[in-house]
């Protein structure tokens, strides 16, 4: 009678451990994917400044900008 218990507990724990896992969700970022996404958003900065101050675009949004304020309402 004992070992057919111990066997049901134990079917009981595997089963309620297999539900778990199946409802379990990947809810966010690991720290190591925190640090890849900072990474690349920072060079990605760096580039976009680089290429915004650059002479001729920073020529061209100066341009627009002024179109924008002289515009007629």
């Amino acid at each position: 009678m004992y070992a057919r218990d111990w066997k049901w507990s134990i079917r009981k724990w595997s089963k309620r451990r297999l539900e778990a896992l199946r409802r379990r969700q990947d809810r966010g970022m690991t720290t190591a994917e925190y640090a890849m996404g900072t990474i690349a958003t920072a060079m990605f900065g760096t580039v976009l400044y680089k290429i915004v101050t650059s002479g001729p675009v920073s020529k061209a949004l100066e341009a627009v900008i002024g179109k924008a304020l002289d515009a007629q309402f």
